[in-house]
């Protein structure tokens, strides 16, 4: 392991770079209603700052992500922070929209750099089996982000407003800077960087040409377009279809998460058993597709209980948790010369996907909210067994003269 902190602290920290965006969202989602009245303007346009701080996360990642297969992980990672933090204090102090919407895109940009690299350190450190179960632990690590951050920002913004709120997020991004300055060792080897000024393309040209890269990443973000189809679909169909209160809705999130923990415990419990990866990512699918189904025939058919569909989302969310580690690893895998072009590219994929998806899924609410989260959870299942059966173990595509690795 070439990292001068131990592996719990190393793991530690890969989690917290990866979950920098959920930082960035979730501890905003509360301050949204305040933010729009301090600026004098309307929740939907205060929304914004949700929209821009994801744009930026997709942009930056395919830019930074190659060169950090150049010049190392460490530098572009302090980089990444720097540009976080200052962006973090940047909107803590702005005095309009237009400035705060500023702030908050290069903010995004930061911290999607941040998780493509996490990934690429990840890919570092370890090889083979190893890879795909450190990233697990990684990802059970990270997903209690989610699940807490909305809690710790309504605290801070009874407390300290919604500024308080980027105070702290500022105070983050210093201290994970502090810890990758002192106590980060360079990850990549000076034998796998390139000093040629076409490696990026050379990069993301093998990581489309070969299949287990591409298919691997259409898998992931295929799960993901699942997650997100519940994500925004629920609020409609628990509050207003099913009549739950604020508080009933935050206990179902919470539950949709545990969903995700447990698929990602039982993945690390299979894996230290021998179980091979292919495996359990064919079951995680097939536990995604069943569960899905499931939950739409409920839906046609009239059920409206909601502990009963909040528990085939638990199944549906714990197939998720399968997939989602094992398809990430697989993707960056077979190329360790390119592991962060392969990162971004899997990332970029990845946000493509949840826009896509979060667009769909209201459109489609007029038919009925729940029939809209059922049918696109169960198409997303379908497109990861698709990519899985017709692109994972083909033959790469690689032309002649670009570098590759083999599986």
């Amino acid at each position: 392991m070439r990292t001068s902190l131990q592996a719990p602290a190393s793991t530690l920290l890969l989690s917290a770079l990866a979950a920098l965006p959920s930082f960035g969202i979730d501890m905003n989602l509360s301050a949204l209603d305040a933010t729009a009245r301090s600026m004098g303007v309307g929740a939907d346009r205060a929304g914004l700052t949700i929209s821009l701080f994801m744009l930026g996360y997709a942009v930056s990642p395919p830019v930074c992500g190659p060169i950090s297969d150049q010049v190392g992980r460490k530098p572009v990672a302090l980089g990444a922070l720097s540009v976080f933090t200052a962006a973090s204090l940047g909107c803590a102090t702005a005095q309009s929209l237009p400035g705060l919407l500023a702030w908050r895109l290069v903010e995004g940009m930061g911290a999607g750099v941040t998780t493509t690299l996490a990934m690429a350190i990840n890919n570092d450190l370890c090889e083979g089996p190893a890879a795909d179960l450190r990233l697990a632990r990684l990802a059970s690590t990270m997903l209690l982000v989610p699940m807490l951050a909305p809690a710790v920002g309504s605290a801070i913004l009874l407390f300290a407003g919604w500024r308080g709120i980027f105070v702290l997020l500022t105070g983050i991004g210093l201290l994970l800077a502090w810890v990758v300055w002192c106590g980060f060792a360079e990850s990549l080897r000076a034998g796998r960087r390139s000093a040629s000024l076409t490696a990026p393309l050379s990069g993301y040209s093998c990581a489309i040409r070969h299949p287990g890269c591409l298919g691997h990443s259409l898998v992931n973000a295929a799960a993901f377009g699942m997650m997100f189809a519940w994500l925004s679909g629920s609020p409609v169909l628990l509050i207003d279809q099913l009549g739950l209160s604020h508080a009933q809705f935050s206990l179902a999130y919470a539950a949709s998460f545990a969903g995700v923990i447990a698929g990602v415990q039982l993945n690390l419990r299979l894996g230290t058993r021998g179980v091979a990866f292919d495996a359990r990512l064919r079951a995680g699918i097939a536990l995604g597709i069943a569960a899905a189904a499931a939950f739409l025939v409920a839906i046609l058919a009239g059920w409206r209980w909601a502990p009963g569909l909040i528990a085939l989302l638990m199944l549906d969310m714990a197939g998720f948790g399968l997939v989602a580690p094992n398809a990430i690893a697989a993707a960056i895998q077979p190329l360790p010369d390119h592991a962060g072009a392969v990162s971004a590219m899997c990332g970029f994929i990845q946000v493509l996907a949840q826009s896509v998806v979060s667009a769909i899924v209201p459109a489609l609410s007029a038919w009925g909210p729940g029939e809209a989260i059922g049918l696109v959870m169960t198409v997303c299942a379908v497109l990861a067994l698709a990519a899985c059966r017709c692109l994972i173990g083909a033959r790469p595509i690689v032309p002649a003269g670009l570098p590759t690795n083999p599986q």
